[in-house]
């Protein structure tokens, strides 16, 4: 339940970001002063060939729009991450695990980091990679990046209902999610190592 509240801040920002990519996207192909300067220029400079001018500046305006999309996905994966370890280094729980009276322990910044990037990784980065290649025209690496996100989603998540309770990122991290408000003596809900 707390990585579903965790993801649907992750949704959140991910819907932010790409209202502004559709922004910034639609100011690209709006501007039609920037436009028509740029297609006169270079329909002068292209010697009568009007067809390659024009393939010109509709190639000009993809490589933007493209470059646009990409930005909004390393911005992803760069704001899940700084809130992945700034809410455990900072208060040893993300919203939903405070929500939920969980926290993960030891968490250390370095221990809090690595885990963060675990994080992150599992459950945007690579997704985030397989859909970068898919814009970029690579649909079969993009088809096998995603099978490859799916598997490090499953390596991460299906552990925590194995008896050790401990996902790849806690593992990875040497760290374990106990219930903060525990009675003294009362087993966590998993072990460090």
């Amino acid at each position: 339940m707390a990585w579903l509240i965790d993801f649907a801040l992750v949704i959140a920002a991910a819907t932010g970001l790409a209202v502004l990519t559709f922004n910034r996207i639609s100011a690209l192909v709006a501007d039609v002063p920037d436009l028509a300067t740029r297609g006169g220029f270079d329909l002068l400079t292209a010697r009568g060939d009007v067809i390659g001018a024009s393939q010109a500046l509709g190639l000009s305006l993809w490589g933007k729009a493209v470059l646009y999309v990409e930005e909004a996905f390393g911005l992803l994966v760069l704001v899940t991450f700084l809130y992945q370890w700034g809410c455990l280094a900072l208060a040893g729980r993300t919203v939903g695990k405070g929500l939920l009276g969980l926290k993960v322990t030891p968490c250390v910044p370095r221990r809090a980091a690595l885990r963060a990037a675990v994080t992150t990784a599992a459950d945007v980065a690579v997704y985030a990679v397989a859909c970068v290649l898919l814009i970029e025209g690579q649909f079969v690496l993009s088809v096998l990046v995603w099978a490859g996100a799916v598997g490090v989603f499953l390596l991460n998540a299906l552990p925590v209902l194995l008896p050790g309770r401990r996902s790849l990122a806690d593992r990875m991290a040497g760290t374990a999610v106990t219930g903060a408000g525990a009675a003294a003596g009362a087993p966590p809900l998993a072990a460090a190592p």
